[in-house]
């Protein structure tokens, strides 16, 4: 589902039908005036900015803009991406569980995303049962901090906890991330 209708679909689930009605209009405008500020981005990270980043950065903007909800923003937008994108993500990932072979391939198709993404910079370190990626700088927590809102990366880092939180073939940690106020993402994965 697109981004922007799940957002909206969620909005009048989360606040009722008229209040989501009016965060999703003013969503929407913030969405557009962000994306109308971008430039020098690369395909891939225009595609990433406009997909996933860019409505939940405006859907924050839009709570702090109203009235009656102003005072939940962050509390709604973690809601919206605790509970519906970090659920997706990780019912994604649970599920490839069930496939032989899993760690072998999600680890080497990771690895290889993260050594040629454009989306971060990173520095990688593999083992037989393990492999860390240490990431120094990164496009979500560049976007929020671009568009005033350095506070909402943390949420964006939270997600990668319910990914990853309670897989049985894959483990997950770390000690920092950009969004949280560290120098860099320190992850660690796995085998179990």
């Amino acid at each position: 589902m697109d981004q922007q209708k799940q957002i909206e679909k969620w909005l009048i689930k989360a606040v009722g039908k008229k209040a989501g009605s009016r965060i999703s209009t003013v969503q929407k405008r913030i969405f557009n005036e962000c994306i109308s500020k971008l430039s020098g981005r690369t395909p891939n990270q225009m595609k990433t900015l406009t997909a996933t980043i860019i409505p939940r950065i405006a859907l924050y903007k839009a709570f702090q803009q109203d009235n009656e909800l102003s005072g939940k923003a962050y509390e709604l937008t973690r809601k919206y991406m605790i509970e519906v994108i970090g659920r997706q993500k990780h019912d994604s990932t649970s599920f490839l569980e069930k496939f032989p072979g899993f760690y072998r391939a999600y680890s080497k198709t990771f690895l290889k995303i993260m050594r040629t993404t454009d989306l971060q910079v990173s520095t990688q370190k593999e083992g037989m049962d393990y492999y860390d990626i240490t990431i120094t700088n990164c496009l979500w927590h560049n976007a929020c901090v671009e568009f005033g809102c350095p506070e909402l990366c943390r949420a964006f880092c939270e997600v990668d906890d319910i990914t990853y939180g309670g897989l049985n073939k894959l483990g997950f940690t770390r000690t920092q991330t950009l969004g949280m106020g560290g120098t860099c993402c320190d992850f660690h994965f796995y085998r179990k």
